[in-house]
């Protein structure tokens, strides 16, 4: 079984910034001059700058999907790339990219073996295309909820703290939160046997809606559900996109792991689409020292360059390989 307090990936605003930062406030002093005047008040000690809460980068498939798809790598060939050609210890698979041995014990076994070789962490898998969690029709939530079940059994073969799943259903706002609930609570009360988290990610639809996510987590109510908050999938409709950032801190008091969406970026490494140091104001905030995974979509450049420009980034706001 996995130690999910091990695992765990967050922690509180309290515990965090007095586990990490302890008394980061400089101690004023008064000396003597030569002369014995005492000094004056502006030679006090300038207060230390506060400790960065320290964060692990990690590095999602996705970001690959393109030479994956391509043929130029596959799925077990992740964790030697990701270490490297990318300097990273921690990957975060997507099961539409397992070429369908999600459930292979033999392939399974040669991925964790490459992944020991490598000295990679496998963090979590991303689960798409097994059913919809929420599904109006009851037999519906319950097959998605057994197709789930060999992901769970491969994040545990994998060694990974958690499977993260989509909240999609239909009907109205009401509804969909008591069906999504009833379908992640019955996946979490099965992993809960391997020690495993459900993450449920923002990722389009009522989903994308923060709020709505803060009122799926209280409603499901269960230790090993939790939020994957994405800096990027805030699409409620063709029409219609939630604030970003009001919604990541809305789901930041559950979030047991962060995707860093990246797209483009400016001559100074920002990020153009998304204010990356507000994000990080945000997870600061929230006490969050958990990971934060590179997802680079862009179109725009190479997949290399996209990721290599995302992981300095995100060095350069305090977070770690």
């Amino acid at each position: 079984m996995i130690d999910r307090g091990r695992h765990a990936g967050f922690l509180s605003r309290r515990s965090a910034l007095a586990a990490i930062a302890g008394t980061a406030a400089g101690v004023a002093f008064t000396g003597c001059s030569s002369t014995g005047a005492r000094t004056d008040a502006s030679a006090a000690v300038p207060p230390a700058p506060p400790a960065r809460i320290p964060r692990r980068i990690s590095l999602a498939e996705w970001s690959l999907n393109r030479s994956i798809k391509a043929g130029a790598m596959t799925n077990l060939d992740f964790p030697s790339v990701a270490r490297r050609e990318y300097g990273l210890s921690a990957v975060e698979y997507v099961s539409t990219l397992f070429a369908g041995k999600g459930a292979d014990d033999a392939y399974l076994r040669d991925l964790r073996g490459r992944c020991d070789g490598e000295g990679v962490r496998s963090v979590l898998i991303m689960v798409d295309g097994e059913g919809d969690l929420g599904a109006a029709d009851p037999r519906a939530r319950a097959e998605a909820v057994e197709r789930h079940l060999k992901w769970l059994h491969a994040a545990s073969a994998l060694g990974c703290f958690a499977i993260r799943v989509n909240a999609r259903s239909e009907g109205s706002r009401e509804e969909q939160l008591e069906r999504c609930a009833e379908g992640i609570g019955a996946l979490a009360d099965r992993a809960r046997t391997d020690g495993l988290d459900v993450i449920v990610e923002n990722h389009g639809g009522i989903s994308s809606d923060g709020g709505w996510m803060a009122d799926l987590m209280r409603r499901t109510a269960r230790p090993n559900v939790g939020t994957l908050p994405d800096f990027g999938n805030f699409r409620l409709s063709a029409t219609e996109q939630y604030d970003r950032y009001r919604g990541i801190a809305e789901m930041m008091p559950w979030a047991r792991d962060v995707s860093a969406k990246s797209y483009a970026f400016d001559a100074e490494g920002n990020e153009t689409t998304i204010d990356y140091a507000r994000m990080f104001r945000i997870l600061d905030e929230a006490g969050y020292a958990g990971f934060v995974g590179i997802e680079f979509e862009g179109k725009g450049m190479a997949e290399r360059e996209g990721i290599l420009a995302t992981k300095r980034l995100l060095e350069r706001l305090g977070a770690s390989a």
